[in-house]
């Protein structure tokens, strides 16, 4: 067995899929920034000069390639236009389906950059179709942390309703995140929290120098790492009028004990708990509740094992002690992510009515 070959080397890049093409050749897909690329890297036993196939803002996925002819399929989509199947050759594809012909977000989305740090970090920007006047802004954060916002089309959900209801929406991809290469995914490492919030205040600074965003209406929702990213931020700085936070950590020492997959925990804090709970207590918001004065809704499934319910409670649970507004729901049945179409629309429809109430 050959020793194995870093083919890519130093990549500011993170690959997503692999095939053999007939040639020989190892295709490669990329997300590269705010970028999808299909690459030729060459017969993949050295380091080639890569050759870009195809590039583009919007997303290509599941792409499978015929021998000896060359013809393709993929799935294509956007942030505004919901996935369609595209077949033909790289310079001439054409939708196979129109599956989804008429459906669209009536959402203008733009790819941003900005600098944090000795990061060059970036996210996506998405306004209303017909914005009128100084909008506010919600941030969603992903989850993850290895993870990346990216051009897929979302009709329903939270973000969706937002852009209905008159809200600019953020999409950062902090430290942590694919799309920016190896260095920048494992940046968060002992980390959690601190560089990755510094990454998406910066990434606000400079959403609000290119479009008419008011500042003094911020808010911030994420689910899992996002939720606890929701949490985190509340506890760290007064810029966000409102938050909600889906399934979050509060307490990185007791979820280390409570979740049925702690081994993810080990590469990231690179101790456990029980060798170095200082690491774990520095991004634990728990221990920074007295600072918080944004009201925060949280909700959790019941039978969630990635992020237990009582990570949410605890957290809901000091925000009331401590007389900051609050609010939370645990949904019976739900697990990690929700699935009951009910559930996700009362879910959907209290978080707008929470930004509704403290940024309109």
């Amino acid at each position: 067995m050959e020793a194995p070959t870093d083919l890519t080397p130093q990549i500011a890049a993170s690959a997503t899929a692999l095939a053999w093409r007939c040639d020989g050749h190892l295709q490669v897909q990329l997300l590269a920034g705010d970028k999808w690329e299909l690459v030729d890297i060459g017969s993949g036993r050295q380091p080639e000069t890569q050759r870009i196939l195809w590039s583009g803002e919007d997303s290509m996925d599941r792409i499978s390639l015929a021998c000896p002819s060359g013809l393709m399929a993929a799935t294509h989509e956007s942030f505004t236009r919901p996935p369609e199947i595209e077949t033909g050759s790289l310079r001439n594809l054409r939708n196979l389906t129109n599956t989804n012909a008429g459906l669209r977000m009536l959402a203008h989305a733009q790819s941003i950059s900005w600098k944090s740090d000795e990061f060059d970090v970036q996210g996506w920007l998405l306004l209303p179709e017909h914005a009128d006047g100084k909008l506010p802004m919600v941030t969603i954060v992903h989850g993850g942390p290895a993870g990346a916002a990216v051009p897929y089309f979302s009709g329903v959900g939270v973000m969706s309703a937002l852009l209905e209801h008159g809200y600019a929406v953020f999409r950062p991809n902090p430290r942590g995140s694919f799309g920016q290469g190896e260095r920048f995914t494992q940046a968060n490492v002992r980390d959690f929290g601190h560089g990755d919030l510094r990454d998406i205040l910066a990434g606000i600074d400079a959403a609000t120098k290119v479009a008419t965003i008011d500042a003094s209406r911020l808010g911030v929702f994420g689910g899992s790492y996002g939720g606890f990213l929701a949490m985190w931020s509340v506890t760290q700085t007064d810029r966000f009028k409102a938050a909600v936070a889906a399934g979050g950590v509060s307490d990185w020492l007791s979820y280390y004990g409570e979740n049925g997959i702690d081994g993810w925990l080990l590469p990231y804090f690179e101790a456990s708990v029980y060798d170095e709970p200082e690491i774990y207590a520095r991004s634990s918001p728990i221990n920074f509740i007295r600072n918080v004065r944004t009201p925060t809704f949280e909700y959790v499934g019941e039978r969630d094992l990635e992020c237990p319910p009582p990570q949410t409670q605890e957290f809901w649970h000091a925000l009331k002690a401590l007389n900051v507004a609050t609010s939370i729901m645990i949904y019976p049945g739900e697990g990690h992510l929700l699935r009951d179409p009910g559930h996700i629309a009362d879910a959907t429809h209290r978080t707008l009515a929470w930004f509704d109430m403290y940024l309109k």
